[in-house]
């Protein structure tokens, strides 16, 4: 096998990347740019995303991608100017999949690492929109006459209204960004919290963390790998609806994308449903509002949510049994895009090259349409079957799905009683997910 991977290993990859280039003027009215802050799951790093976070940035995103020092990725670097040593290593750090009372505490302590960081990257945007500068940032080659290279980003991040900054993620970093929005916002509003609750990350009340997660903050989870919630110092938390519920609007903004191989992985897809469910309609001040957006590429695997199916498409295909690793990212790039739009935030429109439109009918649709028209991708997010090819909507509402109800899930188009489960209670992780249930069938109908 090593040799047969030996040329996808060598194989040669240029990219058109211009180093500390000079951020271009914002084009819309506001004259400022909006912002996403990407968390990288276990094994990955800011740079294991490069596709999808190219994508979304070359569509007008401020996309901020921090490297994890919880010992998730393989190499995290700390800068320590003020310290004798300039910098600080943290290498990966092996913890087991299978629930415990020792898994559970070492979850809750890197969840502590990754939520406390993600307040402090918060806090780095606003300050360097305000153009304040930063010491503890890695050297770089400046550009000429500029010895600040951060000072690009002054007065042009759309940071400071409440909700105007998304959030995303993929497996640990999906869960990460669920317990930050839902930390931030359920210790910020003045929710009562009993006494015996853990909370891993509690932001100051002066914080403008405070006033940035509200209902209309646009979350998207790829891959949500969901045994880290479980623990039982959070179950308070884990109990409490996603924000975006107590507006009438719901899930509007909030989308998930699974891999085939989490959909197959029962346990932790039954987990996912409950955790994004809108609230019961006896437990709702909206009762009527939608529930998250849901879906699934067919033939995909955890890795093809990443730059590896791109890299080593032979491994993806003939190990994980994933096909279209690249149409695959742009699917998931569509919809992150399309969620945006219809929650008000100004992205460029999605090509007709992306949108897989025949290039006669893309030139008859120009002429037909209005560029309003041509902005809208309806169909990525649309609930109807076969709305895209080999992408699956799947329900997200799930009455009930809340701690305490029974547990839901399809089955054909009715929703049945699930017997509850521990995810990774056999053992299986993410890289397990990987490999369990990646010998793809047929379409499931949803």
């Amino acid at each position: 096998m090593t040799a047969r991977l030996l040329p996808q290993l060598l194989y040669y990859i240029s990219m058109p990347v211009q180093q500390n280039a000079r951020i271009l003027e914002p084009l819309d009215q506001s004259r400022t740019w909006p912002v996403m802050v990407f968390s990288h799951g276990l094994g990955g790093s800011r740079n294991a995303y490069s596709h999808i976070c190219g994508s979304l940035a070359s569509h007008g995103l401020v996309v901020v991608a921090p490297q994890h020092r919880d010992g998730s990725a393989p190499l995290s670097v700390l800068q320590t100017p003020d310290q004798k040593e300039k910098t600080q290593h943290v290498e990966y750090r092996p913890i087991a999949h299978k629930p415990s009372a020792e898994v559970y505490k070492a979850r809750d302590e890197q969840l502590r690492i990754r939520l406390w960081e993600m307040g402090l990257v918060c806090d780095a945007l606003t300050k360097m929109d305000q153009g304040m500068r930063l010491t503890n940032v890695a050297p770089a080659q400046p550009r000429k006459n500029e010895s600040n290279l951060l000072s690009m980003f002054h007065n042009i991040l759309h940071v400071h209204e409440p909700g105007a900054i998304s959030f995303t993620g993929h497996s640990f970093g999906a869960c990460t960004m669920i317990q930050f929005v839902k930390s931030v916002y359920y210790r910020g509003n003045g929710t009562h919290i009993p006494h015996d609750d853990k909370p891993l990350f509690t932001p100051s009340p002066t914080s403008s963390l405070i006033r940035q997660i509200t209902p209309a903050t646009p979350v998207t989870l790829l891959d949500l790998w969901t045994l880290p919630i479980q623990s039982p110092d959070t179950a308070w938390l884990r109990a409490q609806p996603m924000p975006c519920y107590d507006a009438p609007t719901g899930g509007q903004t909030l989308l998930a994308i699974a891999s085939e191989g989490f959909y197959n992985w029962s346990t932790n897809f039954r987990e996912t449903q409950r955790l994004l469910a809108k609230p019961a309609r006896s437990r709702s001040r909206h009762p009527d509002q939608v529930g998250p957006h849901i879906f699934y590429p067919v033939a995909s695997a955890h890795l093809s949510q990443s730059d590896f199916g791109i890299l080593f498409p032979w491994v993806t295909t003939k190990v994980f049994g994933a096909k279209e690793p690249e149409r695959v990212l742009k699917l998931n790039t569509r919809a992150i895009l399309q969620m945006l739009r219809e929650n008000g935030v100004r992205v460029a429109n999605t090509s007709a090259v992306d949108l897989e439109i025949d290039e006669e009918v893309a030139a008859a649709a120009a002429a037909a349409v209005t560029s309003a028209e041509v902005a809208q991708d309806t169909a990525i997010l649309s609930r109807k079957r076969d709305s895209v090819r080999g992408w699956v909507s799947l329900s997200g509402d799930v009455e009930g799905a809340s701690d305490g109800d029974p547990v839901q899930t399809m089955h054909g188009d009715s929703l049945v009683d699930a017997p509850d489960q521990r995810v990774g209670s056999d053992g299986s992780g993410p890289g397990d997910a990987m490999l369990q249930g990646e010998t793809f069938g047929p379409r499931r109908e949803k």
